[in-house]
C-alpha cells in the first residue's frame, strides 16, 4: 500500500511513517496541509493519515477537497479532539475513519490496513500463484508448502506482482508502490530485490523479466 502521513508534529509523523514501513507499506511524509494537497495531486495513495490541525492549509480543508474529488484514497483523521460531536464533525467532512490522540500504535496500523483493503479492488486475503501462497492478514509466504522468510521489501514487491495476476509490472510501478518518494528513480534496488526473491522462491523460475517492460509472475 502507498500511504501519505500528514502531521505537523515531525517526531510523531516520522515515527508513524517508520512503523508503517515495517509493515511493508510505502510511506511519504509531509508536515503541513499545502504539502499534503500537492502530494495528493501527484500521487495515487491508498490511505491518507491526516492530522486535522495542520498549518498553512487546515486538515479539514484537505479532507473535504479530497472527499469531493471522489478519490479512491481513504482518509484516517488524527486529532487531539476526541469528543463525540468532534468525531461526528470529522466524519462529516468525508473521512473514512477517526482516531483520537494519544492512540495505540497497533490500532493505528490495523485501521490503516483495513482502509487500504477498502481502497483496492476486492481480492481474497490469501493470494495463490505458481505454487506461492501469500497470506496477507498474517504476512506469511510459502511456496510448495515451504515457508519463506522475506524482508519487508521482498514481501512488498512479491505482493504487488501477485496482485497483478500475471500482468507485467514495470520497475517504475514497483518503485511507486513499494518504496516512498525519496527513492532514486535510477536506482537498481528493484533488480536487487527481484534477484533475492528469485533465490528464495527456489529453482523453478516464476518471476520472469520482460525486456524493456518489467516483470511478470
Amino acid at each position: 500500500m502507498r500511504i501519505l502521513v500528514a502531521e505537523d508534529e515531525k517526531m510523531l509523523a516520522d515515527l508513524v511513517a517508520e512503523g508503517l514501513r515495517r509493515h511493508a507499506m510505502a510511506v511519504d511524509v509531509v508536515y503541513d496541509g499545502a504539502a499534503a494537497s500537492e502530494h495528493l495531486a501527484v500521487h495515487d495513495y491508498d490511505v491518507l493519515v491526516l492530522d486535522r490541525d495542520l498549518p498553512e492549509v487546515h486538515g479539514d480543508l484537505v479532507c473535504r477537497e479530497l472527499a469531493q474529488a471522489a478519490a479512491r484514497t481513504r482518509i484516517l483523521l488524527l486529532t487531539a479532539a476526541a469528543s463525540v460531536p468532534e468525531r461526528v464533525a470529522g466524519l462529516a467532512l468525508g473521512a473514512d475513519d477517526y482516531l483520537p490522540k494519544p492512540f495505540d500504535y497497533s490500532e493505528l496500523v490495523a485501521r490503516v490496513q483495513a482502509l487500504g483493503r477498502r481502497s483496492q479492488a476486492p481480492l481474497p486475503p490469501v493470494l495463490e500463484r505458481a505454487g506461492i501462497v501469500l497470506d496477507t492478514p498474517r504476512r506469511q509466504v510459502s511456496r510448495n508448502g515451504r515457508h519463506l522468510s522475506l524482508s519487508v521489501k521482498e514481501y512488498a514487491v512479491l505482493e504487488v506482482l501477485m496482485r497483478a495476476n500475471g500482468a507485467v509490472v514495470s520497475a517504475e510501478t514497483l518503485l511507486e508502490l513499494a518504496w516512498d518518494e525519496n527513492v532514486d528513480p535510477f536506482t537498481t534496488v528493484v533488480r536487487v530485490i527481484i534477484s533475492r526473491l528469485r533465490a528464495k522462491l527456489g529453482d523453478t523460475p516464476c518471476i520472469h523479466t520482460v525486456p524493456g517492460v518489467g516483470y511478470r509472475l
